[in-house]
């Protein structure tokens, strides 16, 4: 069996900056560490943490000690709450995404209408939202497009920027860029930014080769990590038997495979994928 793990799998900058910033935190604090929400998006990461030292909580009122800022960012107002709390800050949200914040405050001061892609829900666009004021939608998929439009029609703006979730498709910026092209009035200022980060984008453009020349394709991932349900689904189209995992324990491989591509999401630790290989080594 030949087992191809893909280059860019794993620890992403943004994910390492705030992991390994969580353990030095730990390291010299005499008295608990706090972070708000999980860290990064992965189950044993997280639990590693926690095993640490780290206590997670989902309000910053519960925080009684230094508190983490987790990579995936926050609200505005919640740094403000912090500060009136007097609670002590340590903040690793992910610099790529603190540019998506610069962007979506500075086009939102200049009165442009803001359609941001990504999950409605993912806490990285609910803390990017609170950057882009009240003239703003969020677009999961291509069929909310005509609404986005609706809605941006209403506003009797002439000006439009559009941006996205850092782990975002790809491919379906892409499509959703030229919908909204297609929409849009001649006289209508749109600008777009791409906001996908690079390493995001490279992982991306592998696993797209990557799943057409194997039999099996292995995701290693949080099975709440956006970007690991991204690659899933970028190789799921040209690899039949695509399987996501968060873990080695979930591995079931069967006989007469003789090409295995492995990818991991953002947030998957170096440990979770050696797993899998001695797995896939042994049998």
């Amino acid at each position: 069996m030949e087992i191809i793990v893909g280059k860019t799998a794993g620890f992403c900058y943004g994910v390492e900056r705030a992991v390994e910033g969580a353990i030095q935190e730990i390291s010299k604090a005499k008295e608990p560490v706090y972070c708000l929400g999980e860290i990064v998006h992965n189950r044993q990461v997280v639990e590693k943490l926690q095993n640490l030292g780290i206590k997670c909580i989902e309000k910053i009122e519960d925080a009684q000690g230094t508190t983490l800022i987790r990579a995936h960012g926050i609200p505005k107002e919640v740094y403000d709450l912090a500060e009136k709390m007097n609670i002590k800050i340590q903040d690793y949200t992910c610099p790529n995404v603190l540019k998506v914040h610069k962007i979506a405050e500075k086009f939102s001061k200049q009165g442009y209408f803001i359609f941001l892609l990504g999950a409605k829900s993912h806490p990285e666009n609910i803390g990017t939202l609170s950057h882009c004021g009240k003239d703003c939608y969020v677009i999961e998929k291509e069929e909310e497009v005509s609404k986005a439009m609706e809605l941006f029609e209403k506003s009797m703006k002439k000006k439009l920027l559009l941006i996205s979730q850092t782990t975002f498709s790809l491919e379906r910026f892409y499509n959703i860029e030229k919908m909204i092209q297609k929409e849009i009035r001649d006289d209508v200022d749109f600008v777009v930014k791409n906001t996908i980060c690079r390493t995001t984008e490279l992982r991306q453009k592998e696993i797209e080769e990557l799943s057409k020349k194997v039999d099996t394709m292995i995701i290693i991932g949080g099975k709440n990590s956006s970007n690991t349900k991204k690659l899933y689904e970028v190789a799921k189209k040209n690899c039949d038997h695509t399987i996501l995992i968060e873990g080695v324990q979930e591995l079931e491989i069967a006989d007469k495979i003789e090409r295995v591509g492995i990818m991991a999401g953002a947030s998957t630790p170096k440990e979770s994928i050696d797993e899998v290989v001695r797995y896939l080594n042994a049998n």
